[in-house]
Protein backbone atom coordinates (compact mmCIF):
# COMPACT_ATOMS: atom_id res chain seq x y z
CA UNK A 1 0.00 0.00 0.00
CA UNK A 2 1.40 3.40 -1.12
CA UNK A 3 0.33 6.69 0.53
CA UNK A 4 -0.33 9.97 -1.09
CA UNK A 5 2.99 11.43 -2.72
CA UNK A 6 4.57 8.41 -2.38
CA UNK A 7 5.53 6.61 -5.90
CA UNK A 8 4.58 3.11 -6.57
CA UNK A 9 6.90 0.40 -7.75
CA UNK A 10 5.51 -1.46 -11.01
CA UNK A 11 6.88 -4.61 -10.63
CA UNK A 12 8.18 -7.42 -13.50
CA UNK A 13 4.98 -9.24 -13.27
CA UNK A 14 2.99 -5.89 -13.65
CA UNK A 15 4.76 -4.54 -16.90
CA UNK A 16 3.94 -8.05 -17.86
CA UNK A 17 0.42 -8.29 -17.39
CA UNK A 18 -0.01 -4.49 -18.55
CA UNK A 19 2.17 -5.90 -22.02
CA UNK A 20 -0.42 -8.55 -22.23
CA UNK A 21 -3.74 -6.88 -21.25
CA UNK A 22 -6.85 -6.99 -23.70
CA UNK A 23 -9.83 -5.40 -22.87
CA UNK A 24 -11.49 -7.81 -25.66
CA UNK A 25 -10.65 -10.88 -22.98
CA UNK A 26 -12.81 -9.64 -20.48
CA UNK A 27 -15.59 -12.41 -19.74
CA UNK A 28 -17.89 -9.24 -19.22
CA UNK A 29 -17.17 -7.70 -22.63
CA UNK A 30 -19.31 -9.23 -25.38
CA UNK A 31 -17.44 -10.38 -28.50
CA UNK A 32 -18.00 -9.97 -31.97
CA UNK A 33 -19.57 -7.43 -33.81
CA UNK A 34 -22.54 -5.29 -32.53
CA UNK A 35 -26.07 -5.92 -34.07
CA UNK A 36 -26.27 -2.53 -35.93
CA UNK A 37 -22.51 -2.97 -37.29
CA UNK A 38 -23.25 -6.37 -38.47
CA UNK A 39 -26.70 -5.20 -40.11
CA UNK A 40 -24.33 -2.79 -42.17
CA UNK A 41 -21.53 -5.57 -43.63
CA UNK A 42 -23.49 -7.59 -44.70
CA UNK A 43 -26.36 -6.59 -45.81
CA UNK A 44 -28.00 -3.33 -48.42
CA UNK A 45 -31.19 -1.75 -46.60
CA UNK A 46 -33.31 -0.87 -48.79
CA UNK A 47 -35.69 2.29 -48.36
CA UNK A 48 -38.34 3.80 -49.92
CA UNK A 49 -36.36 6.67 -51.80
CA UNK A 50 -32.96 4.98 -51.98
CA UNK A 51 -30.58 1.63 -50.90
CA UNK A 52 -28.40 2.45 -48.02
CA UNK A 53 -25.07 0.42 -46.88
CA UNK A 54 -24.17 -0.30 -50.59
CA UNK A 55 -20.57 -0.53 -49.94
CA UNK A 56 -17.92 -3.76 -49.41
CA UNK A 57 -16.01 -3.18 -46.17
CA UNK A 58 -13.09 -4.58 -47.70
CA UNK A 59 -10.04 -2.97 -45.41
CA UNK A 60 -8.85 -5.39 -43.17
CA UNK A 61 -8.50 -3.49 -39.93
CA UNK A 62 -11.80 -2.12 -40.08
CA UNK A 63 -13.32 -3.60 -36.99
CA UNK A 64 -10.25 -4.17 -34.98
CA UNK A 65 -11.30 -1.64 -32.45
CA UNK A 66 -14.19 -4.26 -31.16
CA UNK A 67 -12.05 -7.11 -31.98
CA UNK A 68 -13.42 -8.87 -35.17
CA UNK A 69 -10.85 -9.21 -37.97
CA UNK A 70 -11.53 -8.48 -40.96
CA UNK A 71 -9.17 -9.73 -43.18
CA UNK A 72 -9.39 -12.16 -46.27
CA UNK A 73 -8.41 -15.65 -45.41
CA UNK A 74 -8.07 -18.58 -48.39
CA UNK A 75 -9.07 -20.91 -45.44
CA UNK A 76 -12.42 -19.07 -44.74
CA UNK A 77 -12.68 -18.51 -48.45
CA UNK A 78 -13.15 -22.26 -49.22
CA UNK A 79 -15.40 -22.98 -46.16
CA UNK A 80 -18.14 -20.36 -47.19
CA UNK A 81 -17.88 -20.39 -50.88
CA UNK A 82 -20.10 -22.50 -52.69
CA UNK A 83 -22.31 -22.69 -55.88
CA UNK A 84 -25.89 -24.15 -55.78
CA UNK A 85 -27.66 -24.87 -59.13
CA UNK A 86 -31.17 -23.43 -59.04
CA UNK A 87 -32.57 -24.03 -62.81
CA UNK A 88 -31.28 -25.27 -66.44
CA UNK A 89 -33.39 -24.79 -68.84
CA UNK A 90 -35.18 -27.59 -71.28
CA UNK A 91 -32.99 -26.46 -74.12
CA UNK A 92 -30.13 -26.64 -71.70
CA UNK A 93 -28.86 -22.82 -72.89
CA UNK A 94 -30.43 -20.88 -69.94
CA UNK A 95 -28.64 -21.57 -66.21
CA UNK A 96 -29.81 -19.85 -62.84
CA UNK A 97 -27.55 -20.81 -59.85
CA UNK A 98 -26.14 -19.18 -56.49
CA UNK A 99 -22.96 -17.92 -55.78
CA UNK A 100 -22.76 -17.92 -52.24
CA UNK A 101 -19.51 -16.36 -49.71
CA UNK A 102 -18.29 -14.03 -52.65
CA UNK A 103 -17.77 -10.30 -52.92
CA UNK A 104 -19.66 -8.06 -55.90
CA UNK A 105 -16.04 -7.77 -57.42
CA UNK A 106 -15.76 -11.27 -58.03
CA UNK A 107 -18.85 -12.01 -59.26
CA UNK A 108 -18.59 -8.96 -61.62
CA UNK A 109 -15.36 -10.42 -62.92
CA UNK A 110 -17.25 -13.28 -63.99
CA UNK A 111 -19.68 -11.41 -65.53
CA UNK A 112 -17.13 -9.59 -67.42
CA UNK A 113 -14.96 -12.35 -69.22
CA UNK A 114 -18.27 -14.02 -70.13
CA UNK A 115 -19.62 -10.84 -72.18
CA UNK A 116 -16.21 -9.74 -73.72
CA UNK A 117 -13.41 -12.04 -73.11
CA UNK A 118 -14.78 -15.47 -73.70
CA UNK A 119 -13.63 -16.18 -77.37
CA UNK A 120 -15.90 -17.66 -79.71
CA UNK A 121 -16.26 -18.59 -83.77
CA UNK A 122 -18.32 -15.68 -85.63
CA UNK A 123 -18.35 -14.61 -89.40
CA UNK A 124 -15.84 -12.37 -89.80
CA UNK A 125 -15.85 -11.97 -93.83
CA UNK A 126 -18.66 -12.14 -96.01
CA UNK A 127 -18.13 -12.48 -99.91
CA UNK A 128 -21.52 -12.00 -101.63
CA UNK A 129 -21.45 -13.19 -105.24
CA UNK A 130 -25.03 -12.02 -105.91
CA UNK A 131 -27.53 -10.66 -104.12
CA UNK A 132 -30.76 -9.38 -105.51
CA UNK A 133 -33.27 -8.98 -102.56
CA UNK A 134 -33.28 -5.58 -100.56
CA UNK A 135 -31.60 -6.14 -97.66
CA UNK A 136 -28.47 -4.00 -98.97
CA UNK A 137 -25.34 -5.54 -98.59
CA UNK A 138 -23.31 -4.43 -95.48
CA UNK A 139 -26.74 -5.17 -93.83
CA UNK A 140 -26.85 -8.94 -94.77
CA UNK A 141 -23.22 -9.37 -93.90
CA UNK A 142 -24.06 -7.54 -90.33
CA UNK A 143 -26.90 -10.18 -89.87
CA UNK A 144 -25.07 -13.07 -91.33
CA UNK A 145 -22.10 -11.98 -88.02
CA UNK A 146 -24.66 -12.30 -85.68
CA UNK A 147 -25.49 -15.67 -86.47
CA UNK A 148 -23.73 -18.25 -83.64
CA UNK A 149 -22.20 -21.46 -84.65
CA UNK A 150 -22.02 -24.16 -82.40
CA UNK A 151 -18.25 -24.99 -82.98
CA UNK A 152 -15.63 -25.29 -79.82
CA UNK A 153 -13.34 -22.46 -80.11
CA UNK A 154 -10.75 -24.18 -78.46
CA UNK A 155 -9.67 -26.48 -81.09
CA UNK A 156 -8.94 -23.07 -83.15
CA UNK A 157 -6.49 -20.98 -83.74
CA UNK A 158 -6.63 -17.05 -83.79
CA UNK A 159 -5.97 -15.42 -87.35
CA UNK A 160 -4.10 -12.97 -87.56
CA UNK A 161 -3.45 -10.24 -89.82
CA UNK A 162 -0.12 -11.70 -91.43
CA UNK A 163 -1.69 -15.04 -91.34
CA UNK A 164 -3.56 -17.42 -94.38
CA UNK A 165 -7.05 -18.27 -93.73
CA UNK A 166 -6.65 -22.34 -93.28
CA UNK A 167 -8.09 -25.59 -91.91
CA UNK A 168 -6.96 -24.42 -87.92
CA UNK A 169 -8.44 -20.58 -88.14
CA UNK A 170 -11.51 -20.62 -90.40
CA UNK A 171 -14.52 -21.87 -90.72
CA UNK A 172 -16.14 -21.67 -94.13
CA UNK A 173 -20.29 -21.75 -95.41
CA UNK A 174 -21.65 -21.10 -98.48
CA UNK A 175 -25.55 -19.44 -98.69
CA UNK A 176 -27.33 -19.72 -101.66
CA UNK A 177 -30.58 -19.13 -101.82
CA UNK A 178 -33.27 -18.18 -104.58
CA UNK A 179 -37.25 -17.95 -104.91
CA UNK A 180 -38.60 -18.67 -108.31
CA UNK A 181 -40.93 -16.46 -110.27
CA UNK A 182 -44.15 -17.17 -109.51
CA UNK A 183 -43.74 -18.61 -106.02
CA UNK A 184 -44.90 -16.67 -102.47
CA UNK A 185 -42.39 -15.13 -100.34
CA UNK A 186 -39.47 -16.98 -98.97
CA UNK A 187 -37.91 -17.22 -96.09
CA UNK A 188 -34.40 -17.39 -96.20
CA UNK A 189 -33.04 -19.26 -92.70
CA UNK A 190 -29.85 -20.71 -90.90
CA UNK A 191 -30.47 -24.47 -91.99
CA UNK A 192 -29.67 -23.14 -95.40
CA UNK A 193 -25.88 -22.27 -94.54
CA UNK A 194 -23.78 -25.17 -95.94
CA UNK A 195 -20.36 -25.94 -94.43
CA UNK A 196 -17.31 -26.00 -96.26
CA UNK A 197 -14.94 -28.66 -94.80
CA UNK A 198 -12.23 -28.32 -97.98
CA UNK A 199 -12.46 -24.51 -97.53
CA UNK A 200 -13.97 -21.75 -100.07
CA UNK A 201 -15.22 -22.43 -103.29
CA UNK A 202 -14.80 -19.05 -104.16
CA UNK A 203 -12.38 -18.27 -107.08
CA UNK A 204 -10.51 -15.46 -105.85
CA UNK A 205 -7.84 -15.85 -109.31
CA UNK A 206 -8.20 -17.77 -112.33
CA UNK A 207 -4.43 -19.56 -113.15
CA UNK A 208 -3.60 -21.10 -116.21
CA UNK A 209 -4.82 -24.64 -117.18
CA UNK A 210 -2.61 -26.46 -115.42
CA UNK A 211 -2.78 -24.72 -112.34
CA UNK A 212 -5.36 -25.34 -110.06
CA UNK A 213 -7.57 -21.36 -109.27
CA UNK A 214 -6.85 -19.94 -105.57
CA UNK A 215 -9.40 -19.62 -103.45
CA UNK A 216 -10.09 -17.10 -100.68
CA UNK A 217 -8.53 -19.97 -98.35
CA UNK A 218 -5.50 -22.18 -97.84
CA UNK A 219 -6.91 -25.29 -96.57
CA UNK A 220 -4.14 -28.54 -96.79
CA UNK A 221 -6.29 -30.95 -95.50
CA UNK A 222 -10.32 -31.34 -94.83
CA UNK A 223 -11.45 -30.05 -91.52
CA UNK A 224 -13.18 -33.89 -91.13
CA UNK A 225 -9.61 -35.27 -91.14
CA UNK A 226 -8.12 -32.44 -89.11
CA UNK A 227 -11.06 -32.31 -86.49
CA UNK A 228 -12.27 -35.78 -85.77
CA UNK A 229 -15.12 -34.44 -83.83
CA UNK A 230 -16.55 -32.73 -87.02
CA UNK A 231 -16.91 -36.05 -89.23
CA UNK A 232 -20.11 -37.89 -87.61
CA UNK A 233 -21.04 -34.33 -85.85
CA UNK A 234 -20.91 -31.32 -89.21
CA UNK A 235 -20.53 -27.60 -87.89
CA UNK A 236 -23.35 -25.74 -88.18
CA UNK A 237 -25.66 -22.79 -86.60
CA UNK A 238 -26.53 -23.27 -83.22
CA UNK A 239 -29.86 -22.57 -84.06
CA UNK A 240 -31.58 -23.63 -87.48
CA UNK A 241 -35.05 -21.28 -87.48
CA UNK A 242 -32.90 -17.82 -87.41
CA UNK A 243 -34.29 -15.50 -90.20
CA UNK A 244 -31.44 -14.28 -92.26
CA UNK A 245 -33.47 -12.37 -95.35
CA UNK A 246 -36.70 -12.91 -96.97
CA UNK A 247 -37.00 -13.11 -100.49
CA UNK A 248 -39.45 -11.75 -103.49
CA UNK A 249 -40.35 -13.22 -106.42
CA UNK A 250 -37.19 -13.69 -109.14
CA UNK A 251 -35.01 -12.70 -105.88
CA UNK A 252 -31.67 -14.63 -105.07
CA UNK A 253 -28.68 -14.71 -102.83
CA UNK A 254 -25.16 -16.21 -103.25
CA UNK A 255 -22.75 -15.50 -100.64
CA UNK A 256 -19.76 -17.53 -98.54
CA UNK A 257 -19.03 -16.54 -95.16
CA UNK A 258 -15.99 -17.10 -93.32
CA UNK A 259 -15.82 -17.50 -89.27
CA UNK A 260 -12.69 -16.88 -87.59
CA UNK A 261 -12.28 -16.77 -83.58
CA UNK A 262 -12.54 -13.66 -81.51
CA UNK A 263 -13.71 -11.83 -78.08
CA UNK A 264 -16.62 -9.66 -77.61
CA UNK A 265 -14.25 -7.12 -76.64
CA UNK A 266 -13.58 -6.19 -80.19
CA UNK A 267 -17.15 -6.91 -81.07
CA UNK A 268 -20.43 -8.15 -79.56
CA UNK A 269 -20.71 -10.89 -82.29
CA UNK A 270 -18.01 -12.98 -80.48
CA UNK A 271 -19.71 -12.94 -76.99
CA UNK A 272 -20.78 -16.00 -76.29
CA UNK A 273 -23.50 -15.23 -74.50
CA UNK A 274 -26.93 -13.24 -74.80
CA UNK A 275 -26.47 -11.64 -71.00
CA UNK A 276 -25.58 -12.52 -68.20
CA UNK A 277 -26.32 -11.01 -65.17
CA UNK A 278 -26.68 -11.24 -61.30
CA UNK A 279 -28.47 -9.66 -58.59
CA UNK A 280 -28.11 -10.06 -54.68
CA UNK A 281 -30.31 -12.53 -52.98
CA UNK A 282 -33.61 -10.39 -51.56
CA UNK A 283 -34.05 -10.51 -48.14
CA UNK A 284 -38.15 -9.45 -46.74
CA UNK A 285 -38.88 -9.23 -43.39
CA UNK A 286 -41.50 -8.34 -41.85
CA UNK A 287 -40.97 -6.48 -38.36
CA UNK A 288 -44.35 -6.45 -36.97
CA UNK A 289 -47.60 -8.50 -37.02
CA UNK A 290 -49.77 -7.43 -40.33
CA UNK A 291 -53.30 -9.12 -39.55
CA UNK A 292 -56.42 -9.05 -40.70
CA UNK A 293 -57.66 -6.00 -43.52
CA UNK A 294 -53.82 -4.45 -42.98
CA UNK A 295 -52.29 -8.50 -44.08
CA UNK A 296 -55.20 -8.59 -47.23
CA UNK A 297 -53.37 -4.88 -48.65
CA UNK A 298 -50.07 -6.02 -48.22
CA UNK A 299 -50.34 -9.11 -50.10
CA UNK A 300 -52.25 -7.02 -52.84
CA UNK A 301 -50.24 -4.45 -53.37
CA UNK A 302 -47.07 -7.04 -54.21
CA UNK A 303 -46.90 -7.42 -57.97
CA UNK A 304 -44.58 -10.72 -57.62
CA UNK A 305 -46.36 -12.38 -55.05
CA UNK A 306 -43.98 -12.32 -52.44
CA UNK A 307 -46.72 -12.41 -49.90
CA UNK A 308 -49.04 -14.42 -48.36
CA UNK A 309 -52.08 -14.89 -45.92
CA UNK A 310 -51.79 -17.16 -42.94
CA UNK A 311 -54.87 -18.43 -41.53
CA UNK A 312 -54.85 -18.24 -37.63
CA UNK A 313 -58.08 -19.72 -36.89
CA UNK A 314 -60.94 -17.46 -34.74
CA UNK A 315 -61.57 -14.98 -38.50
CA UNK A 316 -57.62 -13.63 -37.84
CA UNK A 317 -55.50 -13.66 -40.19
CA UNK A 318 -52.00 -12.49 -40.85
CA UNK A 319 -48.93 -11.56 -43.39
CA UNK A 320 -46.11 -13.91 -44.29
CA UNK A 321 -43.30 -13.82 -46.39
CA UNK A 322 -43.95 -16.67 -48.44
CA UNK A 323 -41.91 -16.08 -51.78
CA UNK A 324 -38.99 -13.84 -50.85
CA UNK A 325 -36.33 -14.55 -53.91
CA UNK A 326 -38.85 -13.21 -56.07
CA UNK A 327 -38.72 -9.82 -55.23
CA UNK A 328 -37.43 -7.43 -57.68
CA UNK A 329 -37.18 -4.40 -55.33
CA UNK A 330 -40.56 -2.37 -56.54
CA UNK A 331 -40.52 -0.94 -53.14
CA UNK A 332 -44.36 -1.24 -53.49
CA UNK A 333 -45.11 -2.37 -50.02
CA UNK A 334 -42.45 -0.12 -48.32
CA UNK A 335 -44.28 2.95 -49.56
CA UNK A 336 -46.70 5.09 -47.42
CA UNK A 337 -50.15 3.55 -47.55
CA UNK A 338 -48.66 0.81 -49.99
CA UNK A 339 -48.63 3.16 -52.74
CA UNK A 340 -52.37 3.28 -52.37
CA UNK A 341 -54.16 7.44 -53.11
CA UNK A 342 -55.36 8.25 -49.89
CA UNK A 343 -58.38 10.73 -49.99
CA UNK A 344 -58.28 14.09 -48.11
CA UNK A 345 -58.59 13.94 -44.83
CA UNK A 346 -58.07 10.21 -44.35
CA UNK A 347 -54.76 9.03 -42.45
CA UNK A 348 -51.70 7.93 -44.01
CA UNK A 349 -49.80 4.89 -42.83
CA UNK A 350 -46.23 4.97 -42.73
CA UNK A 351 -45.69 0.85 -43.89
CA UNK A 352 -42.27 0.64 -44.15
CA UNK A 353 -42.05 0.21 -40.51
CA UNK A 354 -43.53 -3.08 -40.70
CA UNK A 355 -41.07 -4.09 -43.86
CA UNK A 356 -37.93 -4.56 -44.15
CA UNK A 357 -36.68 -5.04 -47.57
CA UNK A 358 -32.70 -6.02 -47.96
CA UNK A 359 -30.21 -7.60 -49.90
CA UNK A 360 -27.19 -10.12 -49.11
CA UNK A 361 -24.09 -8.45 -49.92
CA UNK A 362 -21.86 -12.11 -50.54
CA UNK A 363 -25.02 -14.00 -52.12
CA UNK A 364 -25.81 -13.75 -55.40
CA UNK A 365 -28.63 -14.81 -58.07
CA UNK A 366 -26.47 -15.65 -61.38
CA UNK A 367 -28.00 -16.35 -64.59
CA UNK A 368 -26.35 -17.21 -67.76
CA UNK A 369 -27.95 -17.21 -71.48
CA UNK A 370 -26.37 -18.44 -73.72
CA UNK A 371 -26.00 -17.73 -77.43
CA UNK A 372 -25.91 -21.63 -78.31
CA UNK A 373 -22.03 -22.03 -79.17
CA UNK A 374 -21.59 -23.48 -75.79
CA UNK A 375 -23.45 -24.67 -73.04
CA UNK A 376 -23.98 -22.35 -69.67
CA UNK A 377 -22.34 -24.44 -67.39
CA UNK A 378 -19.34 -25.17 -69.81
CA UNK A 379 -19.44 -20.89 -70.26
CA UNK A 380 -18.69 -20.42 -66.44
CA UNK A 381 -16.42 -23.05 -66.07
CA UNK A 382 -14.08 -22.03 -68.38
CA UNK A 383 -14.55 -18.37 -67.14
CA UNK A 384 -13.26 -19.06 -63.80
CA UNK A 385 -10.03 -20.64 -65.78
CA UNK A 386 -9.85 -17.33 -67.23
CA UNK A 387 -10.10 -15.65 -64.12
CA UNK A 388 -7.70 -17.57 -62.89
CA UNK A 389 -4.90 -17.35 -65.64
CA UNK A 390 -5.28 -13.54 -65.13
CA UNK A 391 -4.36 -13.55 -61.60
CA UNK A 392 -1.43 -15.87 -62.48
CA UNK A 393 0.12 -13.14 -64.90
CA UNK A 394 -0.95 -10.58 -61.64
CA UNK A 395 1.27 -12.42 -59.85
CA UNK A 396 3.84 -13.31 -61.54
CA UNK A 397 4.43 -9.32 -63.10
CA UNK A 398 4.48 -8.57 -59.17
CA UNK A 399 7.55 -11.35 -58.26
Amino acid sequence: MTTKGEKRIVSEEDKIFAKNFNIMDHPDIPTGLPPHLQLQRTRVLCKNDAPIHTASVTYSGAYNAVGVDNSVKLENFSENFKVDVIQLSKDGMELTFDMIGIDAAIANAFRRILLAEFPTMAFEKVFIANNTSIVQDEVLAQRMGLVPIAADPKLFEYLSENDQPNEKNTIVFKLHAKCAKGEGRKKVLTKELIWLPKGSELVKESGDSNSKPKTYTSFSRSQKESFPEFADNPISPSYPDILIAKLGPGQEIELEAHAVKGIGKTHAKWSPVATAWYRMLPEVILLGEVEDEDAERLVKACPENVFDIEDMGNGRKRATVARPRDCTLCRQCVRPNYGEEVNKGVEEKEWIENVSLRRVKNHFIFKIESTGSLPPDVLFTEAVKILEDKCERVIANLS
